[in-house]
């Protein structure tokens, strides 16, 4: 009962008598009022330094992740006058792949663990990935908060098994990932993100891309006010990650107006603000250079 109520304490500190319907009424204001004045060449060259490069497929092989990696070294040396990505995110079994080959100072090595994407499986199991991944080279990792253990109101065992897996990453941020699509409403995408920020997390992120819907400006925008409130409870700043279905620049100029209306300057630096996708790096790339580039 004493962690329980930790948390419960914790969570009458914020509101969630709000409605889907106005925080979708807020960003829709919030797109035709200030979207258009962040579609720069600035803000998308800052873009570019928050992409997490991201191959999480059935498919991937020593050779692709390998090849992965080079293009990032080799985009470090051919674009100069460009930033790196933030990360290159993988599964685990590719950690030591990256970070032995990765040139770049300064890009982390991500990877999805806790048994990504459902996150079910024993505690014992995804400590003892995490603890594999962390030892092979990965600098972050993201896990899957445990949704249906969420869903059935047990936010203890939820809390309990981020903070262990808190304690394993040590001094390596940790994201959890909400899978915000599968939350009943925006109240409960909050109510997690505050939940996950009081058991360590480092970055709140919205999804992991293999459910739908995915990244969506509703819960980022809520996710950023529990990172506002938060931050103004407790001083401790928390990144903010929108991953899945960013499919084009437009959606990254909204989760960035979003972030700097939400939550300020103070989070847009490629540290605090991430954007998880593979297919949004050619899209800047193309668009800071004024034409068609495919090269990651």
């Amino acid at each position: 009962m004493e962690e329980i109520s930790k948390y419960e304490q914790a969570l009458r500190h914020y509101d969630f008598s709000f409605s889907d319907e106005s925080v979708k009424a807020a960003v829709a204001r919030l797109t035709e009022t200030k979207v258009a004045e962040n579609d720069t060449a600035d803000v998308k060259r800052f873009l570019m330094g928050s992409v997490e490069l991201t191959t999480l497929k059935t498919t991937d092989s020593d050779e692709s992740v390998l090849a992965l990696t080079e293009k990032v070294n080799r985009f470090y040396h051919e674009y100069p006058h460009l930033p790196h990505v933030a990360t290159i995110c993988v599964y685990p079994c590719f950690a030591e792949i990256v970070s032995q080959s990765l040139e770049v100072d300064g890009v982390e090595v991500a990877c999805v663990s806790g048994s990504f994407p459902s996150s079910q499986a024993q505690l014992e199991v995804k400590v003892a990935e995490t603890a594999l991944a962390v030892r092979d080279g990965a600098t972050e990792i993201d896990i899957v908060m445990s949704v249906g253990k969420y869903l059935s109101g047990d936010y203890e065992t939820v809390c309990d098994e981020i903070s262990e897996l808190k304690a394993v990453c040590g001094t390596h941020s940790m994201k959890v990932i909400l899978e915000s699509g599968l939350l009943p409403s925006l109240a409960d995408v909050k109510r997690a993100a505050i939940l996950a920020m009081y058991a360590g997390a480092d970055y709140v992120k919205t999804s992991t891309g293999k459910e739908k819907p995915a990244a969506t400006p509703e819960a980022a925008y809520v996710m950023c006010q529990a990172i506002r409130e938060y931050y103004d409870q407790t001083g401790i700043q928390i990144g903010f990650k929108p991953a899945g279905g960013l499919n084009t620049v437009h959606d990254a100029l909204i989760y960035y107006t979003i972030v700097k209306e939400v939550l300020g300057e103070r989070w847009l630096t490629n540290k605090w603000l991430r954007l998880g996708t593979s297919r949004l790096a050619n899209l800047l790339l193309s668009e800071v250079e004024g034409k068609e580039i495919k090269f990651f």
